[in-house]
């Protein structure tokens, strides 16, 4: 695709990455093929092809407004459409440069900007949301029926496994996760434990800023990048293995922490180092023996939904399905298991009809072959799912540990 960007605006190096970007696109429009939001509405303007040629109008300095900001705000950043692209489109990165521009050419209304900052103001802390869930489940008669479906089922955890390995691992604990999904990680650390490898916890990390990220907050996601670093680097110069994400989402983003803080001068090199050792639980479990998980899932039917993060971000689609096969449960077809099931971080809250939609046609998908559970890798999928789902919804790594004795005595 050629591009007219003014010279002044490409000596920007994000617009200068825009620019590269757009180039590498050649209109070929297979994208719109496996856009879910182009499925829904069949607008050339709600597809990745469509929002491409919105961006590049934007930055050659062509009126954009509101209708501009609409389409880009509709877009799910799920990334089927780089799993699709035969030109290795970053659409991606394209669809953040161009909503930090939109933010400039067209101010949003003082209320949606209350709304925003009020979601970053909550729910990426973990102190403050709590506080926030607490009031929900006190308030839940009152609350219409939209809000008391989003609000999470509480969950308690088996207790995690002591450090005891010369084999060690970092885990993100995140914000929102230990809060509506302990289980999650204390399987995973229980899990770990049994294949010889201590899960380790830095109490001083927090959110991973994706969420600031992806709502032009690009400042204050940088900052709480920076503070992860921080809290992890004592465990890197300990001589970790890896740093585990068990939620899909933050793995991307903290695979991407080298590529945000690349023109940090104190942080790039760490940056860096952080993101080469990152992997996702899937990516540690397949490369280790399963022999003695062979006759774990004894049959038992799975639907497994596979997040975008985890097979458009991470490009890890299939690994989980794997794992699963391996510990011997069987696993029901899934119709279009390359679509978003419509939660995307805040697009629940932000987009709910949409989310909604997409909601429904996934539950459609995953519910038809009578699965006895529903298992995914995201936190944010899981509580969407679990919001309609009649099927049991949990992290695909708590049907390992169901093999697994209730204390630690043996190895």
């Amino acid at each position: 695709m050629q591009t007219a960007i003014p010279l002044s605006l490409l000596q920007q190096p994000e617009i200068a990455e825009a620019d590269a970007i757009l180039r590498s696109c050649v209109h070929c429009g297979f994208c719109t093929a496996t856009c879910p939001t182009y499925q829904l509405l069949g607008s050339e303007l709600d597809s990745p092809r469509g929002r491409i040629y919105l961006i590049k109008e934007m930055l050659e300095g062509n009126t954009s407004g509101e209708k501009t900001r609409l389409h880009l705000d509709r877009c799910l950043t799920c990334r089927s459409c780089e799993t699709t692209c035969p030109s290795g489109v970053q659409y991606g990165r394209l669809i953040e440069i161009g909503r930090n521009e939109i933010e400039k050419h067209a101010p949003r209304s003082l209320w949606s900007r209350l709304i925003r900052q009020a979601m970053l103001a909550i729910i990426p802390h973990t102190s403050r949301m709590r506080l926030a869930l607490l009031l929900g489940n006190l308030s839940r008669p009152l609350l219409p029926a939209s809000l008391r479906r989003k609000l999470p089922r509480s969950r308690t955890a088996l207790p995690r496994p002591p450090e005891r390995h010369q084999r060690r691992m970092l885990v993100l604990e995140g914000c929102v996760q230990p809060l509506v999904a302990p289980s999650t990680n204390a399987a995973a650390a229980r899990v770990l434990d049994k294949l010889g490898i201590s899960l380790l916890s830095a109490a001083t990390a927090g959110c991973c800023g994706a969420m600031h990220q992806h709502m032009s907050a690009t400042e204050n996601a940088r900052d709480m990048m920076r503070r992860n670093i921080d809290a992890w680097w004592p465990y890197v110069d300990g001589g970790i293995e890896a740093i585990v994400t068990t939620a899909s989402g933050c793995g991307v983003m903290v695979k991407e922490y080298g590529h945000a803080l690349q023109n940090d001068p104190a942080y790039a090199a760490k940056a860096a180092r952080i993101s080469s050792l990152t992997r996702d639980l899937s990516e540690i479990l397949r490369n280790e023996d399963f022999s003695r998980f062979a006759t774990t899932g004894k049959g038992k039917r799975v639907a497994c939904q596979s997040s975008c993060t985890l097979q458009h971000g991470q490009k890890l689609g299939g690994v989980v399905e794997r794992i699963l096969q391996q510990c011997g449960y069987v696993l029901t077809p899934v119709a279009d298991s390359h679509l978003c099931c419509g939660a995307a971080g805040t697009y629940t809250l932000l987009q709910p009809v949409l989310s909604q939609q997409l909601l429904q046609n996934k539950l459609k998908a995953l519910e038809q072959g009578t699965p006895d559970v529903i298992v995914t890798s995201n936190i944010g999928c899981q509580l969407h799912l679990e919001s309609a789902s009649t099927i049991p919804v949990r992290h695909w790594i708590e049907l390992l540990e169901t093999w697994l004795e209730p204390e630690f005595g043996d190895q």
